[in-house]
């Protein structure tokens, strides 16, 4: 999947006339590329349109639009876009009270690395984890995570030919999996080579 270069962005003038349906389209997609697995964990797999809808967000937040602040943004959400060998997911801890927050991103220590996919029958692949800085120490995690899932060459060929995935979280304090529904495994296979 190529990355993002800033001829592919609107301007900021062009993206505040097309935000509203750009916006629509965006979140119609999200749909198709969420998993909640169990209730305080969602993961957000990423392509070239999250990312470029998160780079127009940031560039009209911030009213950014120098080139050389424009290249920053890219090459900070470039790398949340699969190269074709990988899925590419932000992970949410979702707690709504802050007590129980607090708590959980204490006792969910190394959560991160205890994600996983599997298509099939085959071997778990865990995440690689927050690789462009480190997002929680041994006392506690993070409320995001930004994971890189690597498949091998069987295991994509299986999950573009319609095989089932299955993402977890394997964590002695918190143990879910979700079998991914087919559309939603669907549009993460067309990401893949």
């Amino acid at each position: 999947m190529d990355k993002l270069k800033p001829q592919d962005l609107f301007s900021l003038e062009e993206y505040h006339k097309r935000r509203g349906a750009f916006r629509a389209e965006v979140l119609a997609h999200k749909r198709n590329r969420a998993a909640a697995v169990g209730p305080n964990v969602t993961l957000y797999f990423e392509d070239r349109l999250t990312m470029q809808y998160q780079v127009q967000e940031m560039l009209r937040a911030e009213r950014i639009y120098e080139s050389e602040a424009i290249a920053e943004e890219l090459g900070a959400y470039n790398p949340l876009i699969p190269d074709g060998g990988n899925l590419k997911a932000t992970m949410m801890l979702e707690y709504t009270d802050l007590v129980e927050r607090r708590a959980a991103l204490e006792r969910l220590a190394g959560v991160e690395h205890r994600v996983y996919v599997q298509v099939a029958a085959r071997a778990r692949v865990f995440a690689h984890a927050d690789e462009d800085m480190p997002r929680s120490n041994e006392e506690k995690t993070a409320a995001v995570h930004f994971l890189r899932f690597e498949l091998d060459d069987p295991m994509r060929a299986e999950l573009k030919s319609g095989a089932t995935l299955r993402v977890g979280v394997d964590h002695p304090h918190y143990a879910h999996e979700l079998s991914v529904p087919a559309k939603v495994a669907e549009a993460l296979a067309a990401d893949l080579n």
